[in-house]
């Protein structure tokens, strides 16, 4: 006669069916308080996306003003404001924040194998200092805003303007430190915490892309910082660090500023690539063609990433063997998100492609991405620069990174994983008709930018092709009146 084995679990084991990290534990506090990377991942989701559609809002009024070239719809400085609230909102916090501390933070640990980030503690304190700095930054908007564009230029920022520079300045200076913690977090647990068996070139191409931009979040944030510490000092005490009146120098403000801020685009658009290699591998249903290039093109990306700020400045008065440097090192720079590009697009080759709602943002992404990579290098030769600094042109190119890439990877990212988040399926229909509309509905709203031929001004000294449609339609307007 045979007999079975009965197992039985002890209750302290025992896992309670449908027992997950949305509901294991209950009420605000335990959010609050949580140390569960998951958790932390939905707090920042929250935050981020309160960011992300307030300052798509302003770009929604920023495009209804630019409707007609007068000012219909707001006055010329708070146009000014308001476009300068659009930049600092959407870059510091959502565009930097947002693929890592919330698809970074959920899917790192459970890649690698490992129970959570090395430290829980400081990945909530990251998100209670992003909380912080957002605070500073909407207390300033509320206040008024600022009307120095989200660059700050001095001496603009430190001694002609009377809006909220510091308040604004702090609450980026806050967030920063939000941004250093969670690479700190990223790099150690990558390092630290794999799981046996996997090795460097076992890991998703996904957490090498994290891993390349946590060494800029550490090694670049910090110069930001110390830039905004420099402008409060020069606004507060006129002690003349980048006021030429003061015996400073403006262009080195515009030094210390673009040594960071060009390294953090690839803050913005490595996580990105990370997403698209993942997506573009789940609904071909290959291995990403050559994973070793795709890997080190990451690492090649933070390292030259460092080495190419200046051209942001060729009109600034660097000199011409300066920037006959920079410009090869930004061409440089281009070559392995081209390494990217290329074997995204071999992977397709032969694939069996499944065209659900995550695949089409990877499709608009690399199509998107692509050009903004392009006009990118032709923004890098100084005779075409020289011509179109300050155009239309310029902000053509920065919304085809940005939104074209960026955006199209984490709308990628959160349709794939949504699932794994939220253990709930997106309505399938409404997902591609809201993929289709954002990639149909960018290109008319920046193709345009990228063929107009407007410098890009203050609203209350608007020049360029604007001004010569509002002279031709009050020259228009005075001869029906003669008439």
């Amino acid at each position: 006669m045979s007999t079975q084995t009965e197992f039985v679990i002890p209750q302290e084991e025992a896992i309670e069916p449908g027992d997950h990290y949305l509901n294991h534990k209950f009420g605000l506090a335990s959010w609050l308080l949580t140390k569960d990377h998951k958790r932390i991942a939905i707090l920042y989701l929250i935050s981020i996306s309160f960011f992300f559609t307030l300052g798509g809002l302003m770009a929604v009024l920023i495009r209804i003003e630019l409707a007609t070239p007068e000012g219909d719809l707001v006055q010329p400085d708070i146009y000014n404001r308001l476009f300068t609230m659009h930049g600092v909102l959407m870059i510091f916090f959502f565009l930097i924040p947002g693929i890592p501390s919330v698809l970074g933070n959920f899917l790192i640990p459970l890649m690698i194998g490992a129970k959570d980030l090395a430290f829980p503690k400081i990945n909530l304190l990251s998100w209670y200092l992003y909380v912080a700095g957002s605070l500073f930054t909407f207390y300033a908007l509320i206040s008024g805003g600022i009307d120095t564009g989200w660059t700050f230029y001095a001496p603009l920022s430190t001694s002609y303007t009377n809006t909220h520079v510091i308040a604004v300045g702090l609450g980026v200076f806050i967030a920063g430190f939000s941004s250093i913690l969670t690479g700190l977090n990223f790099i150690v647990t990558i390092h630290r915490m794999r799981a046996p068996g996997m090795t460097w070139f076992r890991l998703p191409l996904f957490v090498w892309s994290h891993y390349a931009t946590s060494l800029i979040q550490i090694l670049g944030t910090p110069v930001i910082a110390i830039t905004i510490l420099l402008l409060a000092a020069e606004r507060l005490l006129h002690v003349g660090i980048f006021d030429p009146k003061l015996g400073g120098d403006p262009v080195l403000f515009q030094h210390f500023f673009w040594f960071y801020s060009h390294p953090a685009v690839y803050i913005m658009i490595l996580p990105a690539m990370g997403v698209i290699s993942e997506l573009i591998a789940a609904f071909t249903r290959k291995k990403v063609f050559g994973y070793h290039f795709v890997a080190f093109s990451s690492i090649a990306i933070a390292i030259l990433g460092f080495l190419v700020w200046a051209h942001h400045m060729f009109v600034a008065g660097i000199s011409v063997y300066a920037a006959a440097v920079f410009s090869v090192l930004s061409m440089l720079v281009a070559m392995p998100s081209a390494v990217k590009v290329f074997n995204w697009t071999t992977t397709l080759y032969k694939g069996s492609i499944s065209w659900e709602t995550p695949m089409l943002y990877a499709l608009g992404f690399i199509g998107l991405f692509t050009i903004g990579g392009l006009t990118g290098v032709m923004l890098a030769t100084l005779g075409i620069d020289l011509h179109v600094h300050d155009t239309y042109f310029i902000i053509a190119h920065f919304h085809y990174i940005m939104v074209g890439g960026t955006i199209m990877a984490y709308l990628g990212g959160l349709h794939y994983w949504w699932p794994k988040i939220t253990g709930k399926l997106y309505p399938k229909f409404w997902s591609t008709v809201a993929a289709l509309v954002v990639f149909l509905g960018f290109n008319p709203s920046f193709g345009r930018c990228a063929t107009a031929k407007t410098r890009v001004t203050t609203r209350g000294a608007r020049s360029g092709s604007s001004g010569k449609r509002a002279r031709r339609r009050r020259s228009r307007t005075s001869a029906n009146l003669r008439s």
